[in-house]
Formats: C-alpha cells, structure tokens, sequence
C-alpha cells in the first residue's frame, strides 16, 4: 500500500508540460503522398518495361534464344506495326517510369512552411525535406535508369538514321 500512495503522490505533484495549439500545426511536416502505396504503384509502373530490357538483354547481351524473349520483341514490334498503336512504347518506356519517378519523390519530400517571426508577419519560411525510404529511392533510380536508356536509344536511332 505504502507504494502504493507514494505513486499516487508522485502523480499528483507532477508539472504538466505548457503546449501551445497554435505552434502545434506548424511543426507536422505532411507527406504529399504516402511512401508504402507510392512505392508499390511505382513497381507495377516499371514493371514491364523491366521485363522488356531484361528481354533484351537476355537475347543480345548473353545471346540466350529462348522462347519468351523472342515472343517479347514479336509482341512490341506487332504493336508497332498495328495502326493506331505507336504511341505505347513511348508510353511504356518513357511516360510509366517519368510517372514512377515523380509519384516517388512525392511520396518521400516533406513540405512545411511557417512564420519565423510573430512581430513581422511578412518573414516565412518555406522547408522542403526528403525522408529517406530504400524502396522508394532504389525504385527512383531505376525508372530513372529506364528513362536514360530509352532516351539514349532514341538519340542513337535519330543520329543513325541522320547518318
């Protein structure tokens, strides 16, 4: 019992901390978009292209004939050839990964802006912070890799053909 009523006393005189609710909002650092769901909408994002650069380097690279790479580059240059559908492979190997990046760095920049100084109301501050996530940076750097790899063919085919 002795310990008892000393806790309860020990609670009983404890200081309660002095919050401010008008400084409390100030200090939350709000995620545009969440990290988890930004990460798993941007695999299914790079997907495909992934598959078709594996493909690719599979069947040049290592020289491996196999079935379903080749059905790869016949289902590709099918849809090339079939009008009306020349759009989808800059769509899939330049606007899906552009859309993987953007949505990923969303996900992980932290945007805060607030007044520095209460006498001068015109004084702001404006911060930007990045969280680090792996899966969000390693799925960055990868549409990224995708993107410079497809622009570069693109810069290659336009020079050759120029040639």
């Amino acid at each position: 019992m002795k310990d008892k009523d000393e806790f309860l006393k020990k609670m009983e005189n404890l200081q309660l901390p002095e919050i401010d609710p008008r400084e409390h909002p100030k200090m939350v650092k709000m995620a545009i978009m969440n990290a988890e769901r930004s990460a798993a909408f941007g695999v299914w994002l790079i997907v495909v292209p992934c598959y078709f650069l594996l493909c690719v380097l599979m069947y040049y690279g290592f020289h491996i004939r196999a079935g379903w790479f080749g059905s790869m580059f016949a289902l590709i240059m099918g849809l090339e050839k079939t009008r009306g559908m020349g759009f989808l492979a800059p769509v899939l190997f330049f606007l899906l990964p552009l859309i993987c990046v953007i949505i990923n760095i969303l996900g992980i920049t932290h945007i805060s802006h607030q007044k520095i100084d209460p006498v001068r109301s015109k004084v702001r501050e404006f911060n930007i912070s990045l969280r680090i996530k792996l899966w969000n940076i390693v799925l960055i750097l990868i549409s990224l890799a995708i993107l410079f790899a497809f622009i570069s063919f693109v810069m290659t085919e336009s020079i050759s053909i120029k040639n």
